[in-house]
């Protein structure tokens, strides 16, 4: 999301590059720089209360609140300053789109209306939808021969209304979900044209897309199609990268690995995606313990998980066996 680590290291890196090109880019940079941080905190800490019913006032929505704050005011950085100042930064300018999308994808995980999640009290559009379809909503009042409200209601009592999120105060209740399903296709497919496959920016937008795809849309099978596209371009990519972005590279290549496989039988992503907890929802520690401690690669050969291209070759070389001296 929004706190990617990879997505954190180039704010820092095109904010110091900037800085005196352009100190007023620079400036912004470091800002959503810092309100990035503070956002990684505050998601996992919010991640396991994802299913708590926002209407009620408890001190918990303290948090939801201020996470909710920092994604509006990061979302008109984006959008005001960041996004037209990076139109002749290829790279800078498709992580100004990720980022927008990503402030995006917290709006419909913690305020959208109707919820994504589950939750026991129904939404005002909720209830619109059903009365547009034609079917009966709990307004309705049967015959009265049948028994049952019927209509007008007794003096002292007034309609049922759904209560608001109580974050409505900071941003409007609606649906965000075509407005972030939109941002994520645009930097999706501005990541596609401008960026190589192995690409670290690139493959921080596919795996917070295939994320917001199983959070949101709940479409497993699109994200996983996603993530193994993803996987896939890796090993089309011919353009060369340095050994920085090569490690970067390394790390989000095995996030989408368990991306691939999540919400299969038995897969190790069919567990309940971790919010904030590094890029895509899924943990670095996750990833990192995926793989045996004792048959890890040395640092200093080359993963087997990255293509052969550029700087960087992959050896299948067998090891030799000794000379044995009778």
């Amino acid at each position: 999301m929004a706190s990617s680590e990879v997505d954190q290291k180039y704010l820092g890196k095109f904010a110091k590059k900037n800085n005196d090109s352009n100190p007023y880019l620079s400036s912004f940079l470091y800002k959503i720089l810092g309100l990035s941080v503070l956002l990684s905190r505050k998601l996992i800490r919010a991640r396991r209360l994802r299913k708590l019913d926002t209407t009620r006032d408890t001190k918990s929505l303290q948090l939801y609140h201020h996470i909710i704050w920092l994604a509006r005011e990061g979302l008109v950085m984006i959008e005001q300053y960041i996004i037209p100042m990076a139109a002749d930064q290829l790279v800078l300018k498709v992580l100004a789109h990720k980022l927008r999308a990503s402030f995006y994808h917290i709006f419909v995980l913690f305020h959208n209306q109707p919820s994504v999640h589950q939750t026991a009290i129904p939404s005002f559009s909720t209830a619109s939808k059903v009365e547009a379809a034609g079917g009966s909503s709990i307004r309705s009042s049967p015959n009265p021969l049948e028994g049952g409200p019927v209509q007008p209601l007794p003096p002292g009592l007034a309609p049922v209304s759904v209560p608001k999120p109580s974050a409505a105060f900071l941003l409007p209740a609606t649906d965000y979900i075509p407005a972030a399903t939109h941002c994520f296709t645009e930097a999706s497919a501005l990541a596609d044209s401008r960026l190589g496959g192995a690409h670290p920016v690139r493959l921080s937008v596919k795996i917070e897309f295939a994320a917001y795809m199983y959070d949101c849309l709940h479409d497993g099978d699109g994200s996983r199609v996603l993530a193994k596209q993803a996987f896939k371009d890796v090993y089309n990519d011919t353009s060369g990268i340095d050994t920085d972005m090569f490690e970067d590279a390394t790390e989000q290549v095995q996030i989408l690995l368990k991306m691939s496989k999540r919400g299969l039988g038995g897969s190790v992503g069919s567990s309940t995606p971790r919010l904030g907890g590094g890029e895509g929802s899924i943990s670095r520690a996750e990833s990192s313990t995926s793989t045996p401690r004792a048959t890890r690669t040395p640092k200093s050969n080359v993963s087997p998980e990255m293509p052969s291209n550029g700087q960087h070759g992959v050896s299948r070389a067998t090891p030799k066996s000794p000379h044995r001296s009778r």
